[in-house]
């Protein structure tokens, strides 16, 4: 398996990596380039992250047998817009949004006769910086990485990607998307909307600044995925509003169990919630592939 040419339309930190990882793995031979900011796209080719640094995501799709969208999920509609007519029918086109369904509702609106292309990918990986300069190959070793794919994808796309991904050392496992919207609305998205919640319900009293000063690790660790790119979390949390609304309601009922409880002095029933909790927390296991430090993503 070896590519002619890799189109990256995005290059930050995810795209930037896979880019990077493909080449140090020996899969690639050229690598475009095209992010919206000018100076990105000179940045990574200072990097040596790509070879060309493109002017349009339809210059850089051109000739390409692999394309990376690495671009917000809110992005993704015209991104796809503007690669379809380039776009080889040969090509395996990938993204590494956060969220699927939207994903994949943007491409069967923009893509046309191109879906077939298109195998949606997220990998679980990041830092809690951004940008090219951030960049790195190893970024996906020892990752999981999400395919959902579509019935028009032919079992050679499927099986192409999912050998890319573990090329550069990814732990590949296949979900339906609205599966994978509902279990990362759980463990992803709602994680991230309540440390910024809690940030701000902290910082929004007369205190606030002096309560902060007298935090230490406990909050440090809790609070860490609060310094989230603002915009790449606005749209992965408006496209996942239902499953996250989901979330955020069983939330608000296990929440007022622990109210009702210290309102009644029910020392025992607090007990026993926090128990459960520690019971859950104790016995789980971080599943391999899944350690990953994902507070930014481009």
């Amino acid at each position: 398996m070896k590519f002619e040419r890799l189109a990256l339309i995005g290059c930050g930190l995810m795209g930037g990596s896979f880019a990077l990882a493909l080449r140090q793995a020996g899969l690639v031979q050229h690598i475009t380039g095209f992010s919206a900011s000018e100076k990105t796209r000179q940045r990574a080719l200072e990097l040596g992250v790509i070879d060309q640094a493109c002017n349009s995501v339809t210059e850089a799709v051109q000739g390409a047998d692999l394309v990376l969208l690495a671009v917000p999920v809110g992005a993704m509609h015209s991104s796809f817009a503007a690669l379809r007519d380039t776009l080889s029918p040969k090509a395996l086109l990938m993204d590494v949004g956060s969220t699927k369904c939207d994903v994949i509702a943007a491409a069967q609106a923009a893509l046309g006769e191109r879906l077939n292309c298109l195998v949606p990918a997220h990998p679980i990986a990041g830092k809690e910086v951004a940008g090219i300069e951030h960049a790195e190959g190893t970024l996906y070793q020892d990752r999981r990485t999400i395919l959902t794919p579509l019935p028009q994808n032919s079992i050679r796309h499927i099986q192409t990607a999912s050998e890319v991904w573990t090329a550069i050392g990814s732990h590949v496992s296949h979900m339906t998307p609205e599966a994978h919207d509902a279990t990362f609305a759980a463990v992803s998205h709602l994680p991230h909307l309540l440390t910024f919640a809690a940030v701000n319900a902290l910082t929004a009293q007369p205190q606030g600044a002096a309560f902060l000063e007298m935090a230490g690790p406990g909050f440090r660790d809790f609070s860490r995925i609060a310094a989230s790119d603002a915009s790449v979390w606005r749209d992965i949390l408006s496209a996942n509003r239902s499953e996250v609304l989901t979330q955020m309601a069983h939330f608000r009922a296990a929440l007022d169990q622990f109210e009702n409880t210290l309102k009644q002095g029910d020392t025992a029933a607090l007990q026993q919630l926090i128990q459960q909790a520690s019971d859950v927390r104790s016995a789980w296991t971080l599943q391999a592939g899944n350690a990953c430090n994902k507070a930014s993503e481009d």
